[in-house]
């Protein structure tokens, strides 16, 4: 299952930008174990990454239980990371410093969707 995004995922990310900032939603299935890490991870990324790429937590929180979901739908957290635009995001994932704690991430997780959101007119 992918965890990470990949160079042409960033490819098509930075092609489908209508501009303007972005928010990230992050669903998230630990792996066993893998809170410690996610936090050790999360840690390094609100003190370091998203202070010098423009980016915030908007809301992280733990999945609870499911009103309407299938089996294996539900998710043990969800973040909420708005960054000022695409290009923050694409250049925070390239940063060489990223990249070094971004192990912790994928050591964390068992599943994870990525998805960038567009607002509503």
């Amino acid at each position: 299952m992918a965890i990470d995004p990949r160079g042409r995922d960033l490819k098509r990310f930075l092609e489908d930008d209508p501009g303007g900032p972005v928010v990230m939603l992050n669903l998230l299935r630990f792996a066993e174990g893998g809170r410690d890490s996610y936090a050790d991870y999360a840690r390094a990324l609100d003190e370091t990454f998203l202070p010098r790429h423009g980016g915030e937590v908007l809301f992280a929180g733990d999945g609870s239980t499911p009103l309407v979901a299938e089996t294996g739908q539900s998710w043990d957290a969800v973040l909420l990371v708005r960054y000022p635009s695409r290009t923050a995001f694409s250049e925070m994932v390239a940063d060489p410093e990223y990249q070094k704690v971004t192990a912790l991430r994928t050591a964390a997780l068992e599943e994870a969707v990525l998805q960038a959101t567009v607002p509503w007119p």
